[in-house]
């Protein structure tokens, strides 16, 4: 949510500004903007409403120079998405971007009202500008401005400030939202997100909680929560710049849906050998740890919350150990009592999820063993703090709507249970078992790419559609629970995921003609069952579209529609069935016109409450 990028240099920064920008477009939002100091010491401020090809054109038709400078694109928290609460945020000279939240910036704004500050927007940025302004008159050095008003703020934010009259400096904050540095050659950069500087550098310093940091075109200071100058590790990535580059797809999501046979290969190599898992990340240490285990925490939000349902599946079918699962955001604010043998794990793509970090931040005041994260981003916040981290190798996923960082998360969550499992008692035949259905999954997923255009021509059924349910048993229920998660967020049309033994409770008085119903039907043991709740559905008028087991014993009739999908082994079918269901709501998207990449009032990256 919400993108910062700044820069401090010797040459026109104004390219490296906005192509920061395109490249932070992903995380979501609806204004872009920002502020160029040239060689003379003349500011200019530049904003817009939507994309930020609309600030390029600005930009183009007014020709600009900047040698520093700040820029941003804002998802909108406090204040309706409009030019004047666009970022940068001024206060005379004083120019600020924000990534966040400041919860106290009522009381902030009653205060600078009675200074006699004037505010021109809606948000609570603005509060910022002016409270930096106000301490900058009292003869404060700009670094000790910024500290006095951080000791002000309450809520979770990263923050760029700079002094238009000697913009040569540029200070950031980093607390609760992420913030790195980008090292150059007689020039430097602070951005929210790596992506946004691969282009001109693949040198990084990743902050810390409470962070404060100076930058000059030569230098970079850091300053801890406590104030001391320290120095933070610089950290090498030689990530492709190129990743946002779709190739010949129309949509990253497409794209990236396609990317999963080999991305799930990049998930599982050295990783298994000839018949075990081998989670080279962990150690006899951390073992002697897992033995201790007694109960299974697991935290997400969102997509990342679908895997860890099935996880939950998982982990007690094959470990024996109790699993919980719940979303963060409801985890950090109740009452938790205090377990025995309890673990953690987190999971979430980018490793930034705003709740996700908070949950792992509470359990370390509450004596877990240890905590895991499961993660798609390098050095984010998630993986800094938690005690031990697996990284999915999905490569950089730019469509807000999760698809081969799922399965990816469900691989690298499937080793896992395998290696806790194998420590309490699970019998080794079944791990080879596992095994050798993971090393399928690469080619049962490219015979269900290939299924692509009947899936499109299926998704004709849905373009006129309000509202559509999703059935599935055992650990297929999370996966129907993503895929209605999937329509909503691609095509808008309001859709719920229910257990399908639950019909008889409710769900049931949905069901008529109009109302199309996907279930998901592995050929297993509650196959039987839930032929039995087939029935229901079909005798009360309902539109069936099934995505089955080809050995399942399902045929097509005048309201049901069977896609047969491969047969494989039963423990690996939630990775398999969520494809079809990714494609149908990709294509339901394409024929209802909606951003596909980013839709409505989304983000990628939720860094945020």
């Amino acid at each position: 949510m919400c993108g910062i990028i700044a820069a401090v240099a010797q040459r026109d920064i104004k390219k490296i500004l906005l192509e920061g920008l395109r490249r932070l477009e992903y995380r979501g939002y609806d204004s872009a903007g920002l502020v160029l100091v040239n060689i003379s010491g003349k500011a200019k401020r530049f904003r817009c409403v939507g994309k930020v090809n609309e600030l390029i054109k600005l930009i183009k038709k007014n020709k600009p120079q900047g040698y520093y400078g700040i820029a941003h694109t804002r998802w909108a928290t406090h204040g309706t998405p409009t030019k004047i609460n666009a970022h940068p945020h001024i206060s005379e000279y004083i120019s600020v971007v924000h990534n966040g939240i400041i919860e106290n910036y009522e009381s902030l704004r009653v205060l600078l009202i009675k200074r006699g500050y004037y505010f021109q927007s809606e948000t609570d940025t603005e509060v910022i500008a002016h409270l930096v302004h106000w301490e900058k008159k009292q003869n404060s050095t700009l670094v000790e401005s910024i500290k006095k008003v951080v000791s002000q703020l309450d809520g979770t934010y990263s923050i760029v400030i700079m002094d238009c009259r000697n913009p040569t400096e540029l200070i950031g904050v980093c607390s609760g939202s992420p913030l790195i540095i980008g090292l150059g050659v007689g020039e430097n950069f602070i951005a929210s997100d790596q992506l946004a500087l691969l282009t001109v550098t693949s040198r990084f310093i990743f902050l810390e909680e409470g962070d404060l940091i100076k930058i000059t075109c030569h230098t970079v200071d850091i300053f801890n929560i406590k104030g001391k100058l320290i120095k933070r590790p610089e950290i090498k990535i030689y990530e492709k710049h190129d990743a946002i580059d779709k190739g010949f797809y129309k949509h990253y999501m497409k794209k990236e849906i396609y990317e999963q046979p080999i991305t799930l290969k990049n998930t599982l190599e050295g990783r298994l050998n000839n018949r075990n898992i081998n989670l080279n990340e962990l150690d006899a240490y951390t073992d002697k740890t897992f033995l201790k285990v007694q109960h299974i925490q697991i935290v997400a939000c969102g997509t990342s919350y679908h895997s860890g349902m099935v996880g939950r599946y998982w982990f007690e079918a094959l470990s024996g150990i109790p699993c919980s699962v719940e979303t963060a955001s409801e985890f950090r604010y109740r009452q938790i009592a205090k377990r025995q043998g309890n673990i953690i794990i987190t999971l979430s793509q980018s490793g930034e999820t705003a709740d996700t970090l908070a949950a792992l931040r509470l359990s370390k005041k509450l004596g877990y063993l240890c905590s895991v994260t499961i993660c798609n981003v390098t050095n984010s916040s998630l993986v800094r703090e938690s005690d031990l981290s697996l990284m999915i190798r999905a490569g950089t996923e730019i469509g807000v709507a999760s698809t081969k960082t799922f399965t990816s998360q469900l691989v690298v969550l499937l080793m896992f249970v395998i290696h806790i499992s194998r420590l309490h008692g699970m019998k080794k035949q079944v791990e080879h078992n596992i095994v050798r259905a993971l090393k399928t999954l690469p080619t049962h997923i490219k015979q269900i790419l290939s299924m692509d255009k009947n899936i499109e021509i299926l998704s004709k059924n849905f373009y006129n559609k309000n509202n559509a349910l999703f059935l599935g048993r055992g650990n297929q229920y999370p996966i129907a629970m993503e895929g209605a998660l999937k329509l909503k967020e691609i095509s808008y049309i309001h859709a719920e995921a229910y257990p399908a033994g639950e019909l008889k409770h409710g769900p049931l008085a949905l069901i008529d003609i109009h109302m199309p119903i996907i279930i998901l039907a592995p050929k297993n043991y509650l196959l039987k069952k839930l032929k039995s709740n087939i029935e229901e559905v079909y005798a009360r008028g309902g539109q069936l579209y099934i995505f089955a087991d080809e050995n399942a014993g399902f045929v097509n009739s005048d309201r049901i529609t069977i896609i047969p999908l491969p047969h494989v082994e039963e423990i690996i079918t939630p990775i398999l069935y969520t494809i079809p269901l990714q494609i149908l709501s990709y294509y339901v998207g394409i024929i209802k016109g909606t951003d596909i990449d980013r839709p409505r009032n989304l983000a990628k990256s939720v860094t945020v409450e």
